[in-house]
């Protein structure tokens, strides 16, 4: 039995005999006598890149030479893009392929549908070919949107303005899409989507700290005001700021203010301000920087109250000026949102001469409040003596009695023997005398 094959230029003819590949034909007319029809010989148009054969693993593992073919043999996850002179033909599934290189010039390049996101210099092309199907997700973001990429449950990251193709063979991908001009960025898993380090790239992080409060402002306006917690907002160009204020007690320093007094005595004073901010929206429109308006205001008091008082009347009514103090920086900071709770003065340090003038007029003061509680005293005692005097005069047995006990103390300390009679000891003492 006859067989025969013309083989034209475009052509390649594939010859196998029974299970075995005998080799690639070249253009040409061929006959064989097959008495037992075990040739098979077919032709194939080599302008189509990809060469599909029912026999191509025993092609492939053939030792004989295979001019003008190239085979890929794709694994699970691979997967194989065949451009033909700069231009995409297939995109390959695993498997073992061969593609015709006689024609055109093939480049075949591959990637692992285990990655998440596909990189390529000519990705474009392979999103808009349609060669992907299923097997990928292809994201077009503009100027103002982000994406947040979803694997298996798990955030991935997030993604800017651009072009993504994510594959989906091994994994179930979610994508949200985010308009960025709305700034702050709020989410339900905002948590565990600031955990992603990659995440930084994309947002600005800020924290309001326990016992503060913050304020956020876009632009040089206000938008919102912020509890303790943690807060994203994405890099768009624009200006973000958020102020933050503590909202505890706090105290501020007046330290070394010379004052003069109105008796003209100069002198220097520390005194100290507890304070807390109330109104910190109030505190952000009214003054730049309220720690240093309300020091400037505490300045201005003492100086107030300190310069229309003598040094004896402030260091005699000192709680009298903390008084005036305070309600002076009070009503001066409830105009920035700020609430005085205490003014106090510390210290009040007069000058070397100053303090001995004073110290020799309390000496003075002291000795003569002792000189006069003396004579007090005395006083006391003499009339004390003249009203037992009396007593005594008028009752002659309370006055042997007190005679007795004067004896008795004598007799205490001495051998002594006293004899009386009928007249008391006195009378005795008066005659001896």
């Amino acid at each position: 039995m006859l067989k025969w094959l013309h083989v034209r230029e475009h052509e390649r003819g594939v010859l196998f005999r029974g299970r075995k590949f005998v080799r690639i034909l070249p253009p040409g007319r061929y006959v064989w006598i097959d008495p037992l029809g075990r040739i098979d010989a077919r032709r194939y148009c080599v302008k189509e890149v990809i060469f599909e054969h029912d026999r191509l693993s025993d092609i492939w593992k053939s030792r004989k030479t295979k001019p003008g073919v190239k085979f890929v043999n794709l694994q699970e996850h691979e997967r194989a893009f065949v451009w033909t002179d700069g231009r995409l033909a297939a995109v390959l599934r695993p498997g073992l392929h061969a593609l015709w290189t006689l024609y055109h010039e093939v480049q075949v390049q591959t990637a692992s549908a285990r990655d998440g996101l596909l990189n390529h210099p000519q990705l474009d092309v392979i999103a808009k070919s349609g060669y992907l199907g299923d097997e990928a997700l292809a994201l077009e973001l503009e100027d103002h949107q982000r994406a947040l990429i979803w694997i298996d449950g798990r955030f991935f990251g997030a993604l800017r303005e651009g072009l993504y193709v994510l594959w989906q063979v091994y994994r179930k991908v979610r994508h949200e899409i985010i308009d960025a001009r709305e700034v702050r960025f709020e989410h339900p898993r905002l948590t565990e989507i600031l955990r992603q380090p990659h995440v930084a790239n994309h947002l600005d992080l800020l924290t309001v700290e326990s016992g503060h409060i913050g304020l956020y402002f876009l632009d040089g306006t206000y938008q919102a005001t912020l509890q303790p917690g943690r807060y994203a907002f994405w890099k768009t160009g624009r200006k973000v700021q958020v102020k933050t204020y503590d909202l505890r007690e706090q105290l501020l320093d007046i330290a070394g203010q010379e004052i003069i007094t109105k008796d003209h005595v100069s002198l220097r004073l520390n005194a100290v301000v507890a304070y807390q901010t109330v109104d910190p929206l109030k505190a952000a429109r009214e003054v730049e920087n309220y720690s240093q308006a309300l020091y400037r205001e505490a300045q201005l008091a003492l100086r107030e109250v300190i310069g229309t008082r003598e040094l004896d009347v402030l260091l005699s009514e000192k709680d009298a000026a903390s008084a005036e103090l305070l309600e002076l920086a009070r009503v001066r900071a409830e105009a920035y949102g700020v609430q005085v709770l205490t003014f106090g003065i510390r210290d009040i340090i007069l000058p070397g001469e100053m303090r001995e003038l004073l110290n020799r007029v309390t000496e003075a003061r002291k000795a003569a409040e002792a000189d006069l509680i003396t004579r007090r005293e005395e006083t006391a005692s003499m009339r004390s003596q003249a009203n037992t005097a009396k007593i005594l005069e008028s009752n002659p047995t309370l006055l042997r009695l007190r005679e007795l006990e004067t004896l008795e103390r004598v007799a205490e300390n001495s051998n002594l023997t006293v004899l009386l009679g009928e007249q008391g000891l006195s009378e005795r003492i008066s005659k001896l005398i």
